[in-house]
């Protein structure tokens, strides 16, 4: 059975990794590019997707619930991720019928970044399945995540794959284990 990560309600298992994110965070000191790695169907893109929706709703009606680790299914952040319409939302990963990450997607996902946000909230860039870009398209992502534009994140999401060192080695790595 699979259960697609955006629209996980819940946090299972993963609640001190969230914790020690969402307080660097409001230190002003998570990194805007996270490395999320662990065997695949653990919950690192849940884990992600939580993330996201708690520093994006933060103001919002029906914020994360930081208790219970759980998405208010109400918060206006989480329906605009789950209808694919959230300004500060991107996410990156193999599209259908594909074998990998093109690097049309990269240099799309450029153009975006380069366009100015129209809020002072911070965006997101996911990318799930970071082990299937192909070479042209981490080159391409590399320029990027070198010198972010501020106020951008960046969160890669791998199953313990070969990914080009390069890439990794630019990013802070979280081990994420059950």
């Amino acid at each position: 059975m699979y259960l697609e990560s955006k629209s996980q309600l819940r946090l299972f298992g993963h609640q001190g990794i969230f914790d020690i994110l969402k307080n660097l965070y409001l230190k002003k000191k998570l990194p805007n590019k996270i490395f999320l790695s662990g065997d695949n169907g653990i919950g690192k893109c849940t884990l992600a997707y939580h993330l996201i929706n708690y520093i994006l709703s933060i103001n919002e009606d029906y914020s994360y619930d930081i208790i219970n680790h759980k998405i208010n299914n109400r918060n206006k952040s989480f329906k605009l991720v789950l209808n694919g319409s959230n300004p500060n939302f991107i996410l990156i990963d193999v599209e259908e019928g594909k074998k990998n990450i093109d690097i049309i997607q990269i240099r799309n996902l450029i153009s975006n970044l380069n366009k100015s946000s129209f809020n002072s909230i911070p965006r997101f860039v996911l990318i799930d399945n970071i082990n299937l870009l192909n070479l042209n398209s981490v080159n391409a992502l590399l320029k990027v995540i070198e010198e972010p534009n501020d106020n951008i994140y960046f969160i890669l999401i791998n199953s313990y794959s070969n990914v080009l060192s390069t890439l990794k080695s630019r990013c802070i790595n979280f081990k994420i284990s059950l």
